[in-house]
């Protein structure tokens, strides 16, 4: 018999949203139930901080949740370094606290002033003292994938025609080019957030469950059973059947 694992596309702050996806999964498959976070947790939402407490509590309690690096994950962690970094994938004139990102929202919701008055310096300092070390440490414990029988779960995607011992971490968190556009198949069935479309998909070879909500649309949860996939809606499950639109 193959047992359900559900995935929880980017959450990106949004607390509410991510506790109405732990209903649904509840009600669909116990308190017990397998999940996968796709990463992203943080920014562009209100409560990125309490996103990140309700995973870490989680996974300490022994859930049996999975969480994945994402980039925005990643971009906190590079912030709060010892010189702070800015990840080289960002195009030209973006840093993390572009409004476009999201890095301000985070801050905010660690009582942190980001705002663009401020030194990079001043900003750098308030972090340090708000944010935990423990939240820092669990986002850099994160793997950047998991393999489960014909499933691959990963945050951004992958690089096609590279074995996933050779991947590189900064295609895993932000692969678009390559990726999106590879029809052939894997050896596994790619599930995977990061690139933002209107409701989460299926392409044949992978599946998208990033449906938007870094833009304040609705959060995507699904349940594969082996590589039949279905959405997770107020009223159970919804087939999700290759190359729906």
């Amino acid at each position: 018999m193959t047992h359900p694992i559900y995935a929880i596309g980017d959450i990106h702050g949004q607390i509410e949203m991510f506790h109405d996806a732990i209903a649904k999964i509840e009600r669909d498959g116990g308190s017990d139930a397998k999940i996968v976070f796709l990463g992203d947790y943080v920014d562009r939402g209100e409560n990125s901080k309490a996103v990140i407490e309700l995973l870490m509590n989680g996974v300490q309690k022994g859930k049996n949740w999975t969480c994945l690096l994402g980039n925005h994950d990643r971009m906190l962690s590079m912030f709060l370094e010892d010189y702070p970094r800015t990840d080289f994938r960002l195009k030209p004139g973006y840093d993390w606290f572009h409004k476009n990102i999201g890095g301000i929202q985070t801050m905010a919701s660690y009582g942190v002033d980001a705002s663009h008055d401020r030194r990079i310096f001043q900003i750098h300092e308030d972090a340090h003292k708000a944010v935990p070390q423990e939240h820092l440490d669990f986002i850099r414990s994160l793997p950047t994938s998991l393999v489960e029988d014909e499933l691959l779960f990963v945050h951004a995607g992958l690089r096609p025609g590279v074995s996933l011992n050779d991947q590189e971490e900064d295609d895993l968190v932000w692969i678009r080019e390559g990726f999106l556009d590879h029809e052939d198949a894997y050896p596994w069935l790619v599930v995977h957030g990061h690139t933002t479309i209107d409701k989460a998909t299926h392409y044949g070879n992978r599946v998208n469950l990033d449906s938007g909500v870094g833009y304040f649309k609705p959060l995507t949860t699904a349940v594969f059973e082996g590589r039949d996939c279905w959405v997770l809606g107020d009223g159970g499950r919804q087939a999700l059947v290759p190359n729906s639109v």
